[in-house]
């Protein structure tokens, strides 16, 4: 009978430990590679929170949150000198993605108001109108636990000429989104459709930029004269 060999055994369990090792490093990375590509948004995310904390905030402020139509508001904050605002627009963001992020981006600021425009990127992707308004319900949802006096308000899609040719879409969507609201506390639809198209009921190419999708300057004025019916001051 050979004798037991703790040399042998001992070379034999570093390369063990030595494989199980490497192992665990690039399990470590893979799982890092796939968490990065399964949370989109992730880090623009953060760079948004990151940059308003930087510059401060103050509870009870109002937040305009969304895809990039709110992104590109640059003149928000001159438009509305009395008020509070915090603009935490992510490009190319659907109704799933503000619900995945909503505390980083609305509840962790405390608002007294919320400003949401999404399912515009939703529905020209295809993804069903019931979905879109689940997302949207969840958001209403989280948003009041934290506080039921925060007044929320979904803006309806606009008639962008690039996605004309699912103009009816993005029509029931915005008569659904309406009803949805008439039928919540302190929610309320707004309407930015009808100030965006002609006597006709087409839209307007001469208020986007060149890919016919975001608004110019000119678009944001008549968005502006908007969203001031519904601020107080």
């Amino acid at each position: 009978m050979n004798g037991f060999d703790s040399a042998n055994f001992s070379l034999r369990f570093m390369h063990m430990k030595k494989h199980l090792l490497l192992s665990l490093v690039f399990f470590g990375l893979f799982i890092a590679q796939v968490t990065s590509q399964t949370i989109p948004f992730e880090e623009e995310v953060k760079r948004i929170s990151a940059r308003i904390d930087s510059t401060g905030w103050s509870p009870g402020s109002t937040v305009f949150t969304g895809s990039s139509t709110i992104r590109m508001w640059k003149s928000l904050e001159e438009t509305f000198p009395n008020e509070t605002l915090i603009n935490t627009g992510f490009g190319g963001s659907k109704a799933s993605d503000l619900e995945r992020h909503l505390f980083p981006l609305v509840i962790k600021f405390e608002p007294s108001r919320v400003f949401i425009y999404e399912g515009d990127n939703d529905l020209w992707a295809g993804v069903e109108v019931s979905a879109i308004l689940t997302s949207l319900d969840n958001i209403v949802t989280r948003i009041h636990l934290v506080n039921p006096d925060i007044e929320i308000f979904l803006i309806g899609a606009k008639p962008s000429p690039s996605r004309w040719e699912k103009k009816d879409s993005y029509l029931i969507f915005n008569r659904m989104l309406k009803e949805y609201c008439q039928t919540k506390e302190q929610v309320q639809y707004v309407d930015t459709w009808k100030a965006l198209t002609d006597t006709e009921g087409n839209a307007r190419p001469e208020l986007y930029i060149q890919d016919m999708l975001h608004l110019n300057q000119e678009g944001y004025v008549i968005w502006a004269g908007i969203f001031k019916g519904y601020f107080k001051n």
